[in-house]
This record gives structure tokens, C-alpha cells and sequence, in this order.
């Protein structure tokens, strides 16, 4: 196959063709880092690329398949990291000039699984400023934008994260999501992007958000993050936050019959406003369900309304965290998270705690869905890509600082813990991606999997590349 070809192949496969010694770690690592550097230039998907380290990691894993090693499951497997994460000895910048210089001395627990695994770190994906908002600009790293047409945004905020999946620069992506920001992007940008239960993959340092962000993979397949889902997740002490279990057979488990499964689909969350153009082939997306033998039904969620919920607790962690940086940095922050800082101070220690009972109630307005449905489907998001540079697209309400309006179908369910996917159901007539989010019960995220599974057989997407390619 020739070098395209090779960075748009499977994180699977490439793994498989190593172990058969038919597949040069350095072979692939050297086409992905090529392809990097025709293409990053256009979509700005990474802020740092670790050209050298990754050529040693692949020599390295190149000698281990010669020698007969024992293999990892990512051996040779080439991968990125959102800029958010810690890695040891390569810049961890958080897309702002506050962090310009920061080099860690230290990696994430999820990097450290990921490195033991035997993948190649690459380089670091981009995010807008300390992820505050699910767009893809940053004031230090610049805009990064999408594939399919990158006068348009690619959601963040793994922003980044979502370009390069979506470009073939490297098949394994982590995201992270704290209110959408692996699922945004994934549904702009035409990819497979997986928000785990709260807890399945280890975070730190901890997100001083009340337990809200995930760590999960972005990837152009479903066993793409099933296997990389399979390295990542697990318990680990640096988070007394994580779920006290090893991951199941993500992979090996894939394949399930869905006939006479439960489905609920609601196409607005009874309340959020959708384009027409995404509410027909979330329609459409829908009725693979129905092919594949499961008892859907549309439904009225009455799940309690938290658009206002989710503006209080948002700006609120963004003044608690980010208030300090104002006097000295201001000028050089992102002008939105000044004004949701400055929105969010305003709040007191009352209001804010009787926001954190609301938050926590709201799961007795989920969990009777999920009593009777084993999944829900909804839009990923209310909109397809709009262009770069706007905080909210032209025909939604403007605001300085809030762009929660259309991308209200995933917080809810950060705020719950939930298992979420998006998964790629479709095509604009302006050539834009659509997503269709699939929600699991608690803890249940092999069952998501299984299901985003089933839905990619039926209607597979990893063969239509965006236009950079």
C-alpha cells in the first residue's frame, strides 16, 4: 500500500501486520510523521510533533519484533495526546501562553499505559484554551480546522484530536470531555469519538470541575477505540476517582446481535433546537436500529432542564480555577473564558452549592429512561461545522461568552457519568459531517461500544476521507 493509504489504515491492522512481522514499526511511524507534515499546515490539528522521540520509539519497537519480544497490544501503534495531558519531557501547553513553556516531568497514568502498551507518541493535539470551549481556536496555538473543509471549525475541545483522526495523522486520538469535547468534535469532523463512564480511564491531575471530564479515544473505527479503550482504562491510585474495575474484553466482545434490544430516540431532548438538515439524517441514522432488529421508539425524555444549570457550574470552575491568571495574563487569554470567568465570579458559595444539588438530582430524571431503554439516541450535536472563528453559528442566539445553545445534547451526560459515543450517520448537502450520539446505561460502556459497532456495520464510514487527504 502506498503512504496514504498506510495512515488511514486501522490502528487493528497496523498492529496485526507488526506482530506478523509484514509491517515496519518505522515504516508506519515515518508515513504518519510525513503525512503530518504535508497536511498539519492546512487543519493545524497538532501543536507539537515529536518527530525524534517517535522515530527512536519505532526503532525501538522495530528491534523488540526482531529480537522476539514480548509485544504490547499498541506495539508500534502510532498515537497522540490532547495538550491537556501531562507528558513527560514534551510540552504540555494547555493552549495558553500562561503554560507556553511547561514541560512536564511526569506523564498522565493514561500516557504511561499508552507508552507501556508499546504505541508511538507523535505529537500533541490542540485544544482551545485550557479546553473552556467546544470550538477549535486557542490564542496561542491558532485555529485548528476541519478536514472537510477547513474554512469551518472543528469543534473542540479536542480539537485537534478530532482533525487528525479525521486526516489519517495517526489512527489513535485521545480526547477528553468535560461537557462534549470528545463527542463534538468527533460529530464535525466525521470520526468515531467515545466519552467513557465517568471514572473508566484514570484522570490527573484531577479537573477541578466536579467530576465531569472523561479521557477517551477518537479513532476513524469503533475496535480502533475498543482497543485503545483496552490500554487506558482501569483503576490507578493517582485517582481516587476512578472506577474500581479492569477493562472488560472491549475488543474481543465487539460483535452482539441486537435483535429485540430496547431503544429510545429522541430527536430534541424535548426542549433543544435542531437544524433541519441534521434532524433528517439523525432520522435516518436512526432507523439502522430498527434493520438491525431492536424495538426503537421516540420518545419525550422529561429529563430535567439544565441549560441554566450547566451556564452556573461552568463559569463558576472557570473563575475558581482561572481567576488568579486575569491580573497578570488578561491580554493574552482567549477573550470568551475572560467574560465566563467574570460571569462566573459573580456567583456565591450559596448559589453555587444549591447548582451542585440540582446537578446532583438531575439523575433521578435520567435513570427511569434507562430502567426500560438499554440505549438512548439523540443528535451529537444541534448543528453541523460552522465556520472558524464564530462562537456560536450565525443563526443562534449570540452571546460573549456562552455557546452551550447547540451543543446541548452532551453535557447532560457528563453531569450523569454516563457512557456516550458519536458515531458518523451522515453527510450535508454542503459536504459536512453529522453525528448520532449514543447514550448507555451506567457503567455500560461495552455495551455502547457494541452497539456503535453493530451501527458501523450496517452503514461503515471509514472509507470516505475528507478532502485534505
Amino acid at each position: 500500500m502506498d503512504s496514504t493509504d498506510l495512515c488511514y489504515t486501522p490502528a487493528t491492522e497496523i498492529a496485526r501486520l507488526i506482530r506478523a512481522r509484514t509491517l515496519s514499526p518505522v515504516e508506519v511511524t515515518r508515513a504518519v510523521l510525513e503525512r503530518i507534515e504535508r497536511v498539519n499546515p492546512a487543519v493545524n490539528a497538532y501543536c507539537t510533533i515529536t518527530a525524534d522521540l517517535a522515530m527512536d520509539a519505532a526503532h525501538a519497537a522495530e528491534r523488540a519484533v526482531m529480537q522476539g519480544e514480548q509485544l504490547g497490544p499498541l506495539h508500534g501503534v502510532p498515537y497522540s495526546v490532547k495538550d491537556l495531558n501531562f507528558t513527560k519531557g514534551v510540552r504540555t501547553m494547555g493552549g495558553s501562553f500562561i503554560f507556553e513553556h511547561r514541560v512536564p516531568d511526569t506523564d498522565a497514568p493514561l500516557v504511561r499505559r499508552l507508552k507501556a502498551a508499546g504505541g508511538v507518541l507523535v505529537g500533541k493535539t490542540t485544544s482551545p484554551e485550557f479546553g473552556w470551549k467546544a470550538l477549535g481556536d486557542s490564542p496561542l496555538t491558532g485555529i485548528s480546522r476541519n478536514p472537510w473543509n477547513v474554512g469551518m471549525t472543528t469543534g473542540g475541545s479536542s480539537a485537534g484530536a478530532g482533525a487528525a483522526a479525521a486526516a489519517g495523522l495517526a489512527p489513535l486520538a485521545q480526547g477528553s470531555d468535560g461537557a462534549g469535547s470528545i463527542r463534538i468534535p468527533a460529530s464535525f469532523c466525521g470520526v468515531y469519538g467515545f466519552k467513557p463512564s465517568y471514572g473508566r480511564v484514570p484522570n490527573w491531575p484531577l479537573s477541578n470541575n466536579d467530576y465531569s471530564s472523561h479521557n477517551g479515544p477518537m479513532t476513524r473505527t469503533v475496535a480502533d477505540a475498543a482497543l485503545m479503550l483496552s490500554v487506558i482504562a482501569g483503576p490507578d491510585d493517582w485517582d481516587r476517582s476512578a472506577l474500581d474495575a479492569p477493562p472488560e474484553d472491549y475488543v474481543g466482545r465487539l460483535a452482539r446481535n441486537l435483535r429485540g434490544v430496547h431503544v429510545a430516540f429522541s430527536p430534541n431532548l424535548d426542549v433543544l433546537t435542531v437544524d433541519p438538515d441534521v434532524a433528517r439524517i439523525v432520522r435516518q441514522g436512526v432507523r439502522v436500529f430498527e434493520e438491525l432488529g431492536c424495538v426503537v421508539d421516540e420518545v419525550k425524555p422529561g429529563f430535567a432542564d439544565t441549560r441554566e444549570l450547566i451556564r452556573i457550574m461552568w463559569s463558576a470552575h472557570e473563575a475558581g480555577n482561572r481567576a488568579a491568571f486575569l491580573p497578570q495574563w488578561r491580554e493574552r487569554m482567549d477573550p470568551g473564558l475572560v467574560a465566563c470567568i467574570e460571569a462566573g465570579s459573580r456567583y456565591g458559595a450559596v448559589e453555587y452549592v444549591q447548582a451542585r444539588e440540582r446537578k446532583i438530582a438531575f439523575w433521578d430524571t435520567v435513570r427511569p429512561l434507562f430502567e426500560r431503554y438499554e440505549f438512548l439516541l439523540t443528535p451529537s450535536v444541534s448543528v453541523p461545522a460552522f465556520e472558524c472563528g464564530r462562537l456560536n453559528p450565525a443563526h443562534f442566539r449570540q452571546h460573549e461568552w456562552d455557546w452551550f445553545d447547540w451543543a446541548s445534547f452532551s453535557y447532560p451526560f457528563n453531569f450523569t457519568g454516563q457512557p456516550a459515543a458519536t458515531v458518523p450517520a451522515g453527510f450535508t448537502a454542503a459536504g459536512l459531517p453529522v453525528g448520532l450520539q449514543i447514550v448507555g446505561r451506567r457503567c455500560a460502556d461495552l455495551s455502547v461500544l457494541q452497539a456503535s459497532a453493530a451501527f458501523e456495520a450496517a452503514r461503515p464510514w471509514a472509507d470516505r476521507r475528507p478532502v485534505v487527504a
